[in-house]
């Protein structure tokens, strides 16, 4: 009898759920999806599923190795590269197959007033000239960036709070999951008399539509740059994760 093959899958993001789901349906394989447990109310899955790190790059190899791990999907946050690299590491120690899963990142449209930065100091420094009112969408773990900046008001769209000893800038937040409607965008923006949106380009849709409210109000959007990610295939929508995988299935 074959041995089905076991994959696990490095979440992070809407795809890894909607992927893990449809993995559980093909016969032959069995997965396990991990998630790092950053947010509170993590996506509920309907497969095996373990939560927190791994201790690094030779704490996920020992992991693989234990589990028996076939093939390593890497479908973490566009932001999250120290797992990406450690998850190349430990996939080239085992000697097993990676892929990356990563959603295309947003392009600027005719339209789009963007100023594109490496990082977030890059963009916390470019705010005092820019905007007295900002709505700051860059999640709760680069807060600390932006805390300085007195002289500007920050609305702060996150999933969960920041930690309680968190340094955080002035203003207001709100906690709230996308997706999200570009009306409920448009009259976010226009209710709190937003001038600049900072924003991470995690690319997807579902929260493009600030993007486009930005646009259609002529609203600056400071972008945020995604991290570079080790080489390896690549692939950008979860029906080519299950192409690749049946390939393997029945190789």
């Amino acid at each position: 009898m074959t041995k089905n093959k076991r994959v696990l899958i490095l979440g992070g993001t809407g795809e890894a759920a909607v992927l893990a789901a449809k993995i559980a349906a093909i016969p032959g394989i069995d997965a396990i999806a991990s998630f790092a447990d950053r947010t509170r109310e993590p996506i509920t899955l309907t497969t095996p599923s373990r939560r927190g790190g791994f201790g690094g790059a030779t704490g996920l190899a020992n992991y693989l190795r234990q589990e028996g791990i076939d093939c390593l999907i890497d479908a973490t946050h566009p932001f999250a590269a120290q797992i990406s690299f450690n998850a190349a590491q430990a996939a080239s120690d085992c000697g097993i197959p990676r892929l990356m899963l990563s959603r295309p990142a947003w392009e600027k449209v005719s339209g789009d007033n963007w100023i594109e930065v490496e990082n977030n100091q890059a963009a916390a420094n470019i705010l005092p000239e820019l905007a007295p009112r900002i709505f700051l969408t860059i999640g709760r773990q680069e807060l600390a960036s932006y805390a300085h900046l007195n002289n500007i008001w920050f609305l702060m769209r996150m999933i969960d709070p920041p930690e309680p000893d968190a340094i955080v800038p002035i203003g207001k937040l709100l906690l709230e999951r996308g997706p999200f409607s570009l009306q409920s965008e448009r009259s976010l923006l226009q209710e709190y008399k937003i001038g600049v949106i900072v924003s991470k380009n995690s690319g997807g849709d579902a929260t493009y539509a600030k993007i486009i409210a930005a646009r259609e109000l002529g609203i600056t959007v400071v972008m945020v740059q995604r991290p570079p990610v080790p080489e390896g295939e690549k692939v950008a929508d979860v029906q080519s994760v299950l192409a690749w995988l049946e390939k393997r299935r029945l190789s």
